[in-house]
Formats: C-alpha cells, structure tokens, sequence
C-alpha cells in the first residue's frame, strides 16, 4: 500500500471515530431527571420501606421491583400503616399535585414526611418522574388499620411514647 494511501485511509479512520464519539447524544433532560430521582430515591431511603426486602437484603432488590409498596405493617399507638404502592400512586397524581402534597400533607409514622417537606420542588419532580418512568407494577398495600384492629399479616411494633 502506498505512503498517500495509507495516509487516506488513517485519517478517514480518524475521521470515523471522531464522529462517531461526537454522534453520539447526551444524555436527554428527562434521563438526567431519572437519574437525579433514582439517586434521591436511594438516597432517602424510600426503597427501606416501599420496597419488600431492601433493607434486609442491603439494597440488592433489581429496579423493576422497587417501590411496589410492602404488606409489612408498621404498628403503634397511631394503628397500623402500610408503605404504598409509590408506581401506581404516582400513576393517579400530576407532577403538581406530587410537589403540592409532598411539600403539605403530614402522615402517619413511621413516613418521614418532614423530609419530603424539606425537598426542593426540582428533587420531588426528578423523583416524581423516575418513579412514573418505572411504570405501574404490583398490587396496592393493605389500607390502614385504626388502634385497636388487628393486623392480618406481619407487623413491625413501635412502642408507645414515654409519657411526659
């Protein structure tokens, strides 16, 4: 092959790969957003409660199985709580209506709701969208249970405050 030859093809090669790095996209504003709510997911520990077995397996449930609410009950002087299903609640709620009732509404324990009150609006919207881009799986959780009624499936007890 000659010197002129090889000089052609080495720089079409170089061409090449120059524009394949430069073709290829960054990554788009809603995949930034996901990643920015996965993270805040992680971070918050939404996974501990709103994921079956997170916690006991140190985090090491795949994706597709996150935030599909739990049938582990949470009970003390308040009744029993159930972590929601956050996929198909988020599916009934605009992004609006998310960031208004993430920065208002109080729950019941143990949801850290103060924490969500602290958020920005910019962390509960990537959080809103990487949890709606998961999509609907699983089953809703078992409704609340007032003082006094009796859970049927397994529950973690809080004990009664310290009386003041």
């Amino acid at each position: 092959m000659s010197k002129l030859r090889k000089t052609i093809l080495g720089t079409v090669v170089l061409l090449m790969s120059v524009t394949s790095v430069a073709a290829k996209p960054e990554h788009s504003a809603a995949e930034k957003q996901w990643e920015r709510g996965r993270y805040l997911v992680k971070i918050g520990g939404c996974n501990d409660c709103h994921t079956p077995g997170y916690a006991q397996s140190g985090g090491a449930v795949p994706e597709k199985d996150w935030l599909v609410g739990d049938r582990l009950g949470w009970q003390g002087p308040w009744g029993t709580t159930y972590p929601p299903n956050l996929r198909l609640y988020m599916q009934t709620l605009s992004e609006k209506q998310w960031v208004k009732t993430a920065h208002t509404r109080e729950y019941r324990p143990p949801m850290p709701w103060f924490a969500l009150h602290a958020m920005t609006t910019r962390d509960l919207k990537a959080i809103y969208h990487f949890v709606r881009h998961l999509g609907p799986a699983g089953e809703a959780a078992p409704a609340y249970l007032p003082p006094g009624q009796v859970a049927s499936g397994p529950v973690v007890q809080f004990p009664a405050p310290p009386k003041k």
